[in-house]
């Protein structure tokens, strides 16, 4: 089979990396793709957001199944540029991934559908959103209505961080367009954890469950990014926990969106806040999560593109992801700076040593290559997954491996993990 993944960073590296595994794969293309990738499939350089152009290699190439991995190009509507084509895609629609691209969607749609979320309020101008946030009360979360790249959630914990933040977005228009509405919702506490699921229209199939770490520094301190790192197992459900969030979150989702007309092809991901109340949807993404997937691939013994055809043909039939009982631990190596204003262009050593390491893999992100040589390119510049029997073993095997990189702007989390093992520590001793 003719394959296609869409996107450039380390999701779609480990994409490529899992799906070179499939006896069914006779050709892989990724486009853009990134040098780590340039090793596994052959590179097609149209931008991720170029819908039209990418339909036309897949018909030209004949491409029997695109897989996408970022989430603009699922707003854009590349999946329905795909249908009118005739092509085969792995990916939600333009208005089904709205429950993403929108968070006033998706926060309404919640309600309609009676899932579990924070209570929340939309605004549209600064004036509404001060007087949303008297009625939360300090802390309280704040987010831009359209994709922001990771970067459009603020955690609200003073009136001037408020108003600082508010000018950025109706004011200085930080994010354009993405910014013109805001939902203020009230603050959770509890752990956080990623549950994806592949969606063939109609039936759910939950991957392993994932925890990410969004702030940049450790102690979960620091502005929030795309991702600093993960592992999976998460560490902090049971089986019961994992089979009330497919029947309670999961499974309404999907069918809420088919019954909206928005039938679901593709990885629909629930960010969860675990809370005393029960698990609450922080957001939802339209796409695997980026670094969860790094850390959750590495764990699947199916044969993934043999569930993603049958995902994107909308029959999963009697297909069921089976994964091993081993850890897996991602941590993700950027470059100071990150995520406003990263240094680019620093030559990085050492990769090659980090990869050559037993049950590791080094998937790129943010990478380029200058007169033949490896440089940082990105914010996240690398990505270090390791696994081993233990996630304690996972991570030691993680770190390990990110201490063989090097180059001089490199900043990562150096707490990935510790407080999920301090816990299973702590309640071992009782």
């Amino acid at each position: 089979m003719k394959v296609l993944v869409i996107g450039g960073g380390g999701r779609e590296h480990a994409l490529c990396w899992k799906l070179r595994q499939s006896p069914l794969l006779t050709e892989l293309y990724c486009a853009p793709g990134n040098p780590g990738i340039g090793e596994l499939a052959d590179l097609v350089p149209i931008a991720s957001e170029e819908v039209a152009r990418l339909a036309d290699f897949a018909a030209d190439a004949k491409v029997e199944l695109t897989v996408v991995g970022p989430e603009l190009s699922l707003a854009l509507g590349i999946a329905n540029e795909f249908h009118n084509r005739g092509l085969r895609i792995f990916g939600p629609t333009r208005r089904a991934a709205e429950i993403e691209s929108s968070k006033a969607f998706a926060k309404e749609f919640m309600a309609r559908h009676r899932i579990p979320t924070a209570p929340f309020e939309i605004a549209s101008d600064a004036g509404d959103a001060r007087r949303a946030a008297e009625r939360f009360g300090i802390p309280f979360m704040l987010k831009a209505d359209g994709l922001a790249g990771g970067k459009g959630v603020f955690l609200i914990e003073s009136e001037a961080e408020r108003e600082e933040v508010l000018h950025a977005l109706f004011e200085d228009r930080k994010f354009g367009a993405a910014g013109e509405r805001v939902v203020l919702e009230r603050f959770l506490t509890g752990e956080e954890v990623s549950c994806m699921a592949l969606c063939d229209g109609e039936r759910v199939l939950p991957l392993a469950v994932a925890k990410d770490y969004k702030r940049l520094e450790d102690g979960d301190t620091g502005p929030n990014t795309g991702g600093m790192g993960a592992h999976s197992p998460a560490g902090l459900l049971g089986a019961a926990d994992a089979g009330d969030i497919l029947e309670r979150i999961l499974l309404p989702t999907a069918a809420g969106l088919a019954e909206e007309n928005r039938a679901f092809v593709g990885v629909l991901y629930a960010g969860l806040m675990l809370t005393d109340e029960g698990p609450q949807v922080l957001e939802f993404n339209a796409r695997l999560g980026d670094p969860e997937a790094q850390a959750v691939l590495p764990r699947l013994e199916s044969d993934l593109l043999e569930l993603l055809a049958a995902g994107a043909a909308g029959d999963f039939g009697g297909i069921r992801p089976q994964f091993r009982k081993e850890a897996a631990a991602c941590l993700v190596l950027a470059s100071s700076g990150y995520p406003a204003n990263p240094v680019k262009g620093e030559p990085i050593s050492g990769v090659e040593r980090a990869a050559a390491l037993d049950n590791v893999q080094v998937f790129h992100a943010g990478t380029a290559l200058r007169d033949g040589a490896l440089v940082s390119d990105g914010g996240r510049v690398l990505n270090v997954c390791a696994t081993g029997p233990t996630l304690s073993e996972a991570l030691r095997t993680a770190y390990a491996a990110a201490g063989e990189i090097e180059w001089p702007s490199k900043i990562l989390r150096h707490d990935i993990g510790r407080r999920v093992l301090e816990s299973a520590l702590s309640e071992d001793a009782e």
